[in-house]
C-alpha cells in the first residue's frame, strides 16, 4: 500500500495497477477506495496444460530478464535504494538508446 500510494503522488494520470496473483483479497478494495485505482491481477489458470503467455505479464518478465546483461543489477549490491533505483533508470536508458540507434 506504501508503494501504490507513492505511485499516486508521483503519476497523477495511472489508473490501472496490475498485480500477481498472490496480491488478491482485501488490497484490491482498499486500492480501490483510498487511491481510486483499478488493481487487476493477472492468474495463472490450472485448466492450461500447455505455455501460454499471460496478459501484460511478459512486459515484466521481457524487462527483468534485459536486465540480467547488467551485471550491477544481477545481486543487490547497493545499501541504498535510491541508488538501485538510478541503476536500473541508467540500464533502461541504454536499452533505448542502443534503440534508437538502430
Amino acid at each position: 500500500m506504501r508503494f501504490l500510494k507513492k505511485l499516486k503522488g508521483e503519476f497523477y494520470r495511472l489508473v490501472k495497477v496490475f498485480a500477481d496473483g498472490g496480491y488478491r483479497g482485501e488490497l484490491i478494495d482498499d486500492v480501490k477506495n483510498n487511491l481510486n485505482f483499478l488493481l487487476e491481477v493477472v492468474l495463472i489458470t490450472d485448466k492450461e496444460e500447455k505455455f501460454k503467455i499471460l496478459p501484460k505479464r511478459w512486459i515484466v518478465e521481457r524487462t527483468f530478464s534485459w536486465f540480467e546483461s547488467y551485471r550491477r543489477l544481477s545481486k543487490d549490491f547497493e545499501y541504498h535504494t535510491k541508488i538501485s533505483e538510478v541503476i536500473v533508470q541508467l540500464a533502461m536508458l541504454k536499452l533505448m538508446l542502443n534503440r534508437l540507434e538502430k
